[in-house]
């Protein structure tokens, strides 16, 4: 019978028969004479038996167990590999390379073939090698990623049955895939709690797994008291301990606590990041407390800690949201003076800001600076900014403001047109009115044709026709 070589061809796999058979062909068929004597053949099958040595020799070097594990490696098709990986272990004296199970486990794993990777795994515990502990933390990682918290927690018991101590890194990854899941909060902490009678110490990062999950479905009792057990065992809590925390109180309203643990870090020689800082001025605004939220803004550059656009801009709404625009401008001074100039939205919140106040002349100059800037405003601000002008009777700086959107390209909302148009219609005959829309409007309308385009020419006219009313007035 030919050996034949494996492939797969057409779904077709063809069985191997031989080691030999995944090389080239090294054994040739030998044509036989025949000899007179038998001094002659005995001397034939002698040399035969060496050359067939020689052969064989050959062969095994070229089947090492090196290039068997680089051909599992290479295969793509994962019950491919496990077939070579089976026939190898067939072969007479031959033994994988502690690379080649890895690589074999690891593959038929990430393919999803859990079965097979659990059977060879219960095989690979009889072997006498030394395991690499890195091996169950990717394990533990695929059952994670598949959504099986419940198999990833045996995995990480199966550490033990290796008789390999845990590191704190399979710990923390088994918690992270157990926090993941509602139901899997309590056997995640239990783990936690028997950690060390499998020998490995929970660390930092173990608790701010847990401290987060249990903030996060709002058991901050539980996070805090965890908390509270790091320093009694001697764990070191790090800035993201304390934020988890101030976000874990903002979160509850319970702005005085985490403003108690900001402080508490303060005084153990931490730097808060800016998230600790952004949560805390947030939760500060929403309840009113702006005096506090400012200090701390202006406390924040000294601790080590520069504020950025996301704390003033926070500051800033605070501020116009409570109706007090003008201590929002001299924060937006403050930007500027400390080297952070202020972006779109902290513009357009301040020019909201102020046209709820009813102080339009300061929102147009904001509004102005904006333009300088390379902003621009939101079509609600212009309205409010308009509507407002036109309220107070200040037709010509509606009409300025108008005029300034237009020319920057932005479209006005149709609730300004409706707010300015029945003004011009109260100094003009409907007539007239009507044939001068309909010589403004005589431009040709394209699909590309931009809708600000298509109002510039209207705009021009309201802007002359409101100016020369205030004129006669």
């Amino acid at each position: 019978m030919n050996l034949l070589p494996l492939r797969n061809c057409s779904n077709l796999i063809y069985p191997i028969t031989s080691l030999s058979s995944l090389y080239l062909p090294f054994f040739a068929s030998y044509s036989t004479k025949e000899f007179h004597t038998q001094q002659e053949l005995e001397k034939q099958a002698e040399e035969q038996q060496r050359e067939d040595g020689q052969r064989l020799k050959q062969e095994a070097s070229l089947v090492s167990p090196a290039r068997i594990q680089k051909l599992i490696a290479s295969q793509s098709d994962p019950l491919l590999a496990k077939e070579i990986f089976d026939l190898a272990s067939r072969q007479p004296n031959f033994h994988h390379s502690y690379a080649a199970w890895h690589v074999l486990i690891l593959k038929l794993g990430r393919s999803g073939h859990f079965s097979l990777m659990q059977s060879l795994l219960s095989s690979f515990k009889s072997q006498n090698y030394s395991i690499s502990p890195s091996l169950f933390s990717q394990i533990i990682k695929i059952y994670g990623d598949a959504g099986l918290p419940d198999e990833a927690l045996k995995a990480f018991y199966l550490i033990l049955k290796f008789n390999i101590k845990p590191l704190p890194k399979h710990l923390n990854r088994i918690l992270e895939i157990l926090v993941t899941h509602r139901n899997f909060l309590s056997p995640a902490l239990d783990l936690f709690k028997s950690a060390q009678r499998y020998g490995v110490s929970p660390d930092t990062k173990s608790y701010n797994i847990l401290m987060r999950a249990f903030c996060l479905n709002d058991d901050l009792s539980v996070a805090y008291s965890l908390f509270n057990q790091m320093s009694k065992r001697d764990v070191v809590p790090d800035v993201e301990s304390y934020r988890i925390l101030i976000q874990g109180f903002c979160r509850k309203s319970q702005v005085n606590k985490a403003v108690e643990l900001l402080e508490d870090m303060l005084n153990k020689g931490f730097v808060p990041d800016a998230l600790s800082y952004s949560t805390l001025l947030n939760s500060l605004c929403r309840k009113k407390m702006l005096k506090e939220a400012y200090k701390l803004l202006c406390r924040m550059k000294i601790k080590g800690c520069d504020p950025d656009l996301v704390h003033y801009n926070t500051i800033v709404l605070g501020f116009c949201r409570e109706g007090r625009a003008f201590d929002a401008c001299k924060v937006l001074e403050d930007m500027r003076s400390n080297g952070c100039l202020p972006n779109l939205v902290s513009y357009r919140t301040l020019v909201g800001g102020l046209c709820g106040q009813g102080l339009y002349d300061e929102a147009k100059s904001y509004m102005g600076e904006m333009f300088l800037q390379g902003f621009s405003p939101h079509y609600s601000i212009v309205h409010l900014l308009v509507k407002g002008f036109c309220n107070i009777g200040k037709f010509e700086e509606a009409c300025a403001v108008l005029e300034e959107v237009l020319r920057h390209g932005v479209a006005p909302h149709i609730d300004t047109w409706m707010e300015m148009l029945p003004r011009i219609a109260e100094v003009d005959d409907p007539q007239s009115m009507g044939n001068t829309l309909n010589q403004v409007l005589k431009m040709e309308i394209k699909p590309d044709t931009r809708l600000v385009d298509a109002g510039a020419a209207l705009g021009e006219y309201l802007v002359k026709k409101i100016g020369h009313r205030s004129t006669k007035i």
